[in-house]
């Protein structure tokens, strides 16, 4: 291969999407073994790589040479051949740099806590120095030396500012946990996920929901991809536009756009037609839901009840939401759980279709919408909740193509 991505496990990576926005080489994703690392940097055969988890650190003794920045952060995860001569650089700390001045986020004279003792880790904590902060922690799991435990970070360091996690805890396809709890810490500023799959990790959702300015690690990758993309080709600038080009086209394409509302709002039907004009995978919950059970939702509710509709329920979202690259319409009480909003949110933009009450409609097939009564009833209960949970609302009373154009303007879709 000419360029490409080496590491481990590769599954999760989205540095194809990514270089394939910002140029026309062919970029490859290529699994290596750890015994297998050495041979295929000794043989040469590329002309630039970015490394990956878990080799960042070890390729550095493999290499003729490694810029002033790779060799002070101890962490390669570019590298570039030319004429035969190897030379390692690190475009993590310009890529985490660049995540966190988006975000916000200043570090300066502020006490910052890194998770992790990785490679990623020992760029968080070379971009935490140059960005001001004035005291740095390394938390581990384990006692190494110069690190604290995450009991002592709770016990003596819960006056942190800045929490940057370098872990892959949360990352898909294991998602779902998070590598500590912020509510220890009561002067949190900023959360930085260098984890990118999901868009929002469950570290980065707990930060959402406490209030607390949080970022997940899609730019961050996007960034790198451009600086490596400098140094593959000997470029003498960076064309810092293609940031921003690279992060927002692979996000179309990895984010699942959730239409959230009462029932009859036209979740349905403008999410159909959301599909067909974004290229999207479009998904009812309800009927995925139905074809699971093997019958009507109606009877399914008479049977067996509604805890365990939304048990099964809460199941689908949970593989929906695992996912991008959708327009998920979901059902009308899909939301009233928060562990089915956390699995949405994880890599979907919630959006609510804000229909007005009397454009509402009840309908025999909906168990809990029958007559105007329980609509008004249904409304009344579950209105400020659609609002609550969703991060943006359109005005739903519109026509299908109005209203599907509301949507894709809130979703970027432009």
């Amino acid at each position: 291969m000419e360029y490409g991505l080496i590491g481990e496990k590769l599954g999760h990576s989205y540095s194809k999407q990514i270089h394939a926005s910002i140029d026309t080489y062919d970029y490859i994703l290529k699994e290596i073994k750890k015994e297998d690392v050495a041979e295929f940097i000794k043989n040469r055969d590329f002309k630039g790589i970015n490394v990956t988890i878990p080799y960042k650190e070890t390729v550095i003794s493999m290499l003729d040479e490694v810029d002033e920045t790779a060799r002070e952060i101890g962490a390669v995860n570019t590298v570039v051949n030319r004429n035969g001569k190897l030379t390692g650089y690190n475009t993590d700390a310009d890529g985490m740099t660049a995540m966190i001045k988006r975000a916000g986020m200043d570090l300066r004279n502020r006490k910052v806590l890194i998770l992790g003792t990785g490679g990623t880790s020992k760029t968080a904590t070379y971009v935490a120095k140059k960005l001001g902060a004035a005291s740095i922690l390394i938390v581990s799991r384990s006692e190494k030396e110069g690190c604290v435990t995450y009991e002592e970070a709770y016990e003596q360091h819960a006056d942190a500012d800045f929490i940057i996690n370098t872990t892959p805890v949360g990352m898909y396809p294991n998602v779902g946990k998070s590598p500590l709890d912020l509510s220890k810490f009561k002067k949190l500023s900023g959360v930085a996920d260098a984890v990118f799959n999901p868009l929002r990790s469950d570290l980065v959702l707990d930060a959402e929901e406490c209030g607390i300015k949080a970022c997940g690690g899609l730019y961050m990758l996007a960034a790198q991809a451009v600086y490596a993309r400098t140094r593959f080709f000997g470029l003498q600038t960076t064309d810092l536009s293609l940031i921003d080009k690279a992060y927002n086209e692979v996000l179309k394409g990895v984010r699942n756009i959730v239409l959230v509302g009462m029932p009859s709002s036209g979740k349905t039907t403008v999410g159909k037609n959301l599909a067909k004009r974004t290229g999207l995978v479009f998904t009812d919950t309800d009927d995925v839901i139905t074809e699971r059970i093997g019958c009507t939702i109606s009877e399914f509710f008479k049977e067996k009840g509604e805890a365990e509709f939304r048990r099964i329920e809460s199941e689908v979202i949970a593989e929906l939401g695992k996912t991008g690259g959708k327009v998920i319409a979901t059902g009308g009480g899909a939301v009233l759980r928060n562990e089915n909003v956390r699995a949405l949110k994880r890599n979907g933009k919630l959006i609510m279709i804000d229909r007005a009450l009397d454009k509402l409609t009840p309908t025999a097939d909906r168990p809990l919408l029958q007559n105007r009564d329980m609509l008004l009833k249904l409304f009344n209960e579950r209105y400020g909740i659609y609002k609550a949970v969703s991060d943006a609302v359109i005005d739903g009373n519109g026509s299908v193509s109005e209203n599907t154009a509301r949507v894709m303007e809130i979703a970027d879709w432009k």
